[in-house]
């Protein structure tokens, strides 16, 4: 039993219901469930979504409404508009919610290690000093060491801020 970690709050995602065809499409066209599916913010262009896998506290995508797996057909008002976008949100995570740094980063295609590989999204991964992310590296496993929703309530507070 020592490669077990205690994660509660996970419960709710295996438990939950699973999404026929693409997910981030789901997400997409149904604005009315923003609240339950974690959504930051929409526009026309893109929303931005908490990660359920999150790597750390407070990470979350960036998504076109556009459902494409090639970074190079999107429309170039999208890709300035999700470029914008990731510009405001490193400032949100550094100034408004305690950052030391941010990764941000594409994985286009399952070879470049998408693992939603069928709709291009970036990832905006908030990062501390002394984070040193052993576990991840050495255990082959992640400790998430606060309350999912409360990080979600957090960020999307900041949001009108920000964006």
């Amino acid at each position: 039993m020592k490669d077990i970690l205690y994660a509660p709050w996970r419960s709710e995602y295996v438990a939950g219901k699973e999404v026929d065809g693409c997910v981030f499409c789901h997400i997409s066209q149904n604005a009315q469930e923003d609240e339950t599916l974690h959504v930051l913010y929409r526009d026309e262009h893109c929303f931005m979504v908490m990660n359920r896998y999150p790597y750390t506290p407070g990470h979350f995508m960036i998504i076109p409404h556009l459902h494409t797996d090639k970074l190079e057909e999107l429309p170039q008002e999208t890709w300035l508009h999700m470029s914008d976008l990731a510009q405001k949100g490193v400032r949100l995570l550094k100034e408004g919610f305690g950052a030391h740094g941010v990764k941000i980063g594409m994985n286009l295609g399952r070879a470049g290690g998408a693992g939603k590989a069928e709709h291009i999204h970036m990832h905006l991964v908030p990062r501390w000093e002394r984070d040193t992310n052993f576990i991840t590296a050495i255990g082959q496993n992640r400790v998430y060491s606060t309350d999912f929703k409360k990080i979600y309530q957090k960020i999307k507070s900041l949001v009108p801020t920000y964006l």
